[in-house]
């Protein structure tokens, strides 16, 4: 890890040698010698620098615990080679292709030092050179001019306190104009690949001399808001007045300039309209792309003519005899449903029966010769299904297959030219699939495939924009069965009764001691204390608890005493300190040590994974996605991390997506279920005390439930029957039967 920093430096010299360069993010260890001083330099930044440049660096003297001193390389200017003799040693090592210490003579033997001029300028003259062909010489120039664009680049958006990663991925996507088209609209720069926040991209623009009402600037604004709502509040759309409304506050301009500005994005369809009951909804492409879609195809489904092959009475009492079971009313109503209809939502709480009347709906398509697929979310609820049913089950990720060539957008394998071999799909934990995500799954599937969600209502809605399974279910289109009875078997476990009763607005009871679900009253300090004794001490003495693979702190909020981070610093303290053989590394305010619980905080597709059995490898790691770290190399800056059957190695600008998890937010647990559910109530910010994140976190616990805090405010969660609203048309888009952009 590194230790105390210095100030801000330059630092010029030459390159004498490349010590180590990861290949994947170009994290790159050198010598450069400067004012007869020998530096090691470190950094990304340094990727394409070769041996015998002139550089500048920009950047800070740290002190490495293993290395000593460094130089940590924050951008990088590299100088053209002005004498013949640099740039004989410059090309000498393989800064270019074809070009070796041999050749790299013979060609600065014959142009001297217009050697480089040449090669940008008038490459075919290299032909002369014995051994460059033509198509050698325009290869030589291209690589040329592609190194020294990226560094012109990196060099003129550094004004803008751009890393150097940031101006690699902008020259990619623009090519040698990204410069001035930074310049022209530096609004970009909250666009993919850089996503910077709105509020740095003004600061730019205004530094540039942009005017609060130059046009660029109010419809980046408006992308902005509605993006910003999709990521931070889940909707999918916006209404138009409160868009304008809050716009015209945030941008400091009057409405009047924010309506015009939003009608040329309409006409342009930079934005999209829907209307109903009296309102106008105002959305990005790609969501309302997304909404008509599953809007459009689950109708296609639903008015498809239904295949007779099925003897449902048949069928269902085939699979009664396989299971050994009688089927409730309502299972066989969903079974039968599932059978005659191409499309069925399955919902209810925990324990009415909703696997078996998976099992029995997979029993029934078996004997039929179907194919089926499973799928879910999160990799642990789908690793759950797969041992509820018996039957393989994938992410929806890892179903559809990220395509890996396209780097820049992320694409899936399979879509409609490629779709998916299966008559049936049945997905598990819907309420925690966003609108973007089931629009590339209905893309991936056959014309006739039957589409069977099943997820439970009352429970938080997805991460990601939009909440699909409200939104089906409140459409009234689609069939849907739900299962409300409890089954006598689960209703003996008092977190099942305690979840209805929560649905249902009544505050859960406290427990017995043999029970598996208790109330303890705690406040303040005590309770932070309490809730690491629990997972440290008493459960694992108790109950026989594993504290990492068992137990797991579900928080309402992430700050706060009984936040995710204070219980992560004090959790990882207690249950993994700093000792020998734990290398750890310090990523912004947080350690990541060896032996650390932790969780991936957004979709990756590009993590490169490997697995201990020499099975295939891959690459793609998951918003949710949980593990152990399993090594750390503090001079390369890399952890690897062990989740499920796969080895994931986090390079230096990944690392930051991993988050300690020996406490996450209930939004997080989603999809999830653990052997012990710890959840601290004490001093929840109000907007968070409401009903079905309670109840979403108390049915993540599958043993024990144990609720620490304050009584007073867990009746108050449960009193509050309000969900988080979310703006949406995709309920008026299947009901009202608006064909859309598909």
């Amino acid at each position: 890890m590194f230790g105390q920093e210095r100030d801000w430096e330059t630092l010029s010299g030459t390159v004498e040698n490349i010590i180590h360069r990861n290949k994947d993010d170009g994290y790159t260890v050198l010598e450069l010698s400067s004012g007869g001083e020998l530096y090691t330099a470190v950094g990304t930044e340094l990727a394409d620098v070769q041996e015998g440049e002139d550089v500048t660096l920009h950047g800070r003297f740290v002190t490495h615990a293993n290395f000593g001193e460094q130089f940590r390389a924050e951008a990088c200017e590299a100088h053209l080679p002005d004498s013949a003799a640099m740039i004989r040693r410059y090309l000498s090592a393989g800064a270019l292709p074809y070009i070796g210490r041999a050749l790299a003579g013979r060609i600065v033997d014959k142009f001297g030092a217009k050697t480089l001029e040449i090669i940008a300028t008038d490459p075919q003259k290299l032909t002369q050179i014995k051994g460059i062909t033509p198509q050698k010489a325009n290869a030589i120039s291209r690589e040329f001019k592609r190194i020294y664009g990226v560094r012109e680049a990196i060099s003129s958006l550094a004004q803008y306190d751009l890393p150097a990663s940031a101006a690699i991925a902008l020259f990619r996507k623009y090519g040698p104009d990204t410069a001035d088209i930074v310049s022209q609209n530096p609004f970009i720069l909250c666009d993919p690949p850089v996503n910077r926040d709105f509020e740095s991209a003004d600061r730019i623009a205004q530094n540039m001399g942009f005017l609060y009402n130059d046009q660029v600037r109010v419809e980046a604004g408006l992308l902005f808001i509605l993006r910003y709502n999709m990521q931070a509040n889940g909707h999918t759309c916006l209404p138009r007045a409160k868009l304008c409304e809050v716009a015209s506050g945030y941008l400091r301009v009057e409405p009047e300039t924010v309506e015009s500005t939003m009608e040329d994005m309409l006409v342009n369809e930079d934005l999209y309209l829907v209307e109903f009951d009296d309102k106008e909804r105002v959305f990005v492409p790609e969501y309302m792309r997304a909404e008509r879609y599953i809007a459009d195809h689950l109708r296609r489904l639903i008015h498809w003519p239904a295949k007779n092959k099925y003897d449902v009475a048949s069928l269902t009492k085939r699979a009664e005899t396989v299971q050994g079971i009688t089927y409730a009313p309502l299972q066989r109503t969903a079974i039968a449903m599932a059978l005659g209809a191409n499309a069925l939502v399955l919902t209810g709480g925990p324990g009415t029966g909703k696997t078996t009347a998976i099992n029995g709906m997979l029993t029934a398509f078996q004997q039929c010769g179907d194919r089926v697929a499973l799928a879910a979310p999160t990799g642990r609820a789908a690793k759950r299904l797969s041992e509820l049913t018996g039957r393989p089950a994938k992410t929806i990720h890892r179903l559809l297959e990220v395509d890996h060539s396209k780097r820049d957008e992320v694409r899936f394998v399979h879509d409609e030219h490629n779709p998916l071999k299966c008559d049936v799909i049945v997905i598990d934990e819907m309420s925690m699939v966003d609108v973007l995500l089931f629009e590339s799954l209905l893309r991936a599937l056959r014309p006739q495939c039957k589409v069977i969600m099943v997820g439970d209502e009352d429970q938080l809605p997805s991460v990601g924009a939009g909440n699909v399974l409200g939104s089906i279910i409140a459409s009234d289109v689609v069939p849907t069965v739900r299962l409300r009875d409890i089954f006598r078997q689960a209703a003996q476990s008092l977190i099942v009764s305690n979840a209805h009763r929560i649905v249902l607005g009544q505050p859960p009871l406290p427990g017995r001691r043999d029970g598996d679900f208790f109330l303890m009253e705690s406040d303040g300090e005590a309770c932070r204390d309490l809730v690491c004794d629990l997972v440290c001490r008493r459960l694992p003495q108790y109950y026989g608890f594993h504290p990492l693979e068992d137990i797991e702190v579900l928080c309402p909020s992430k700050k706060g005493v009984v936040g995710t981070e204070s219980l992560n610093a004090a959790l990882q303290q207690r249950l993994n300190p700093p000792g020998p053989g734990r290398a750890q590394i310090a990523v912004r305010e947080k350690i990541l040590r060896v032996g650390d619980k932790v969780m991936q905080m957004r979709n990756n597709y590009d993590i490169p994974f490997t697995r201990p059995d020499g099975g295939e490898e891959g690459a793609g790691a998951f918003n949710g996605d949980m593990g152990v770290v399993v090594a750390v190399d503090a001079r390369a800056g890399t952890v690897t991390v062990r989740s499920e059957d796969r080895l994931y190695v986090y390079t230096p600008d990944c690392v930051r997506e991993l988050e300690p998890a020996y406490a996450i937010t209930i939004h997080k647990s989603q999809g999830s279920e653990f052997g012990a559910v710890v959840i601290p109530v004490m001093n929840t910010p109000p907007m968070l005390l409401y009903r079905n994140l309670l109840y979403t976190g108390v049915t993540r616990a599958k043993t024990l439930c144990v609720l620490v805090g304050h009584k007073a405010e867990v009746a108050q969660m449960v009193a509050s029957a309000r969900s988080n609203k979310r703006f949406s048309c995709l309920s008026h888009l299947l009901k009202s039967g608006e064909e859309g952009g598909a």
